[in-house]
């Protein structure tokens, strides 16, 4: 069975879903366990509460269950930040990621894929595609892409000394059904939420003013799952990181256009003044190596998350 942390998540119950579709057993790893979705409600899925920090429950799941990869989506992060205790905080999220390298190679794992985010290309200057072999900075802007870069060269050194195939998915801002972040990084999320409830979006928590022409690479969360599942099940893979995400830039402006498709009064407007500038994650590497294709552009994906809220879920 594959052992996936964080999956009862946003991301990780969508990778969980994938896998199930490919014919897998899934453990799921959760330090608190909610409501399962209904759609992961699985004969073929287990629910272990266990705190990936504590080395000792995490090795208590491998004797219970026969574990033969590992999809690591928990946070290995200080989140949220607490000023009080940073070092404390820095200790757990690191040790978090090592308890899961120590598992793996007690329970002779032999590949393991970690969540790595797009937001470690922060800082490079230059627009159009973002490639795996772009040097990147030392510094980052925020906490997230900052423990992810340590991350990926603790993964890149123990992947080599243990033998572990160890797998990088710098993952493109993702939206669709049970994100629970709402309008951090980007507008999109809010912009559904607002659609579907029929009230004006409140844009108030992202970290700068959004317009029409912001873009992003914008990956729909079932496309995301279903990348995180091919890149663990292809058999052979011929490099240690790859991006994933949609492949293309996709702006604010595109994102209404395609809400308004499914509803015309939508009061989601967006002041023009932009940059217009575009980045986004080549996925050339995730292509040649799993034959993943984005299934859901910007139309589709803003018409299935909108009948998802109006099934009644709230995120």
């Amino acid at each position: 069975m594959i052992l996936v942390t964080g999956g009862l998540g946003f991301i990780g119950s969508h990778t969980v879903r994938a896998l199930l579709d490919r014919g897998q057993g899934c453990v799921l790893v959760q330090r608190r366990t909610g409501e399962i979705p209904a759609d992961l409600v699985d004969e073929n899925v287990a629910i272990e509460r266990a705190d990936i920090t504590d080395l000792s429950a995490l090795l208590a799941v491998g004797e219970r269950h026969k574990i033969t990869g590992i999809v690591h989506l928990a946070f290995s992060m200080p989140w949220p930040p607490d000023p009080g205790q940073p070092v404390e905080q820095t200790r757990k999220a690191l040790g978090s990621l090592l308890n899961v390298m120590q598992a793996a190679q007690a329970w002779d794992v032999d590949r393991v894929g970690v969540a790595s985010t797009i937001g470690v290309y922060s800082g490079i200057a230059s627009e159009g595609p973002l490639t795996e072999d772009m040097p990147l900075p030392m510094t980052a802007p925020h906490v997230i892409p900052t423990f992810k870069k340590i991350g990926e060269l603790l993964n890149e050194h123990l992947s080599g000394v243990t033998g572990i195939d160890v797998v990088n998915y710098r993952i493109s801002g993702t939206w669709g059904p049970r994100d629970p972040h709402g309008a951090i990084f980007f507008a999109a999320p809010a912009l559904v939420h607002a659609a579907a409830r029929a009230t004006e979006p409140d844009l108030s928590t992202l970290v700068a003013p959004a317009y029409e022409e912001d873009s992003l690479d914008l990956c729909y969360v079932k496309d995301t799952g279903r990348a995180i599942a091919l890149l663990h099940l292809t058999d052979r893979l011929n490099h240690h990181t790859y991006n994933v995400g949609s492949g293309r830039a996709t702006t604010n402006a595109e994102i209404i256009s395609a809400i308004k498709q499914v509803v015309p009064d939508a009061r989601i407007d967006l002041p023009t003044g932009g940059t217009a500038q575009q980045t986004y994650l080549d996925i050339s590497r995730l292509q040649h190596d799993t034959g993943y294709a984005p299934e859901y552009d910007t139309e589709r994906a803003a018409a299935d998350y909108i009948a998802w809220l109006h099934q009644g879920n709230d995120q």
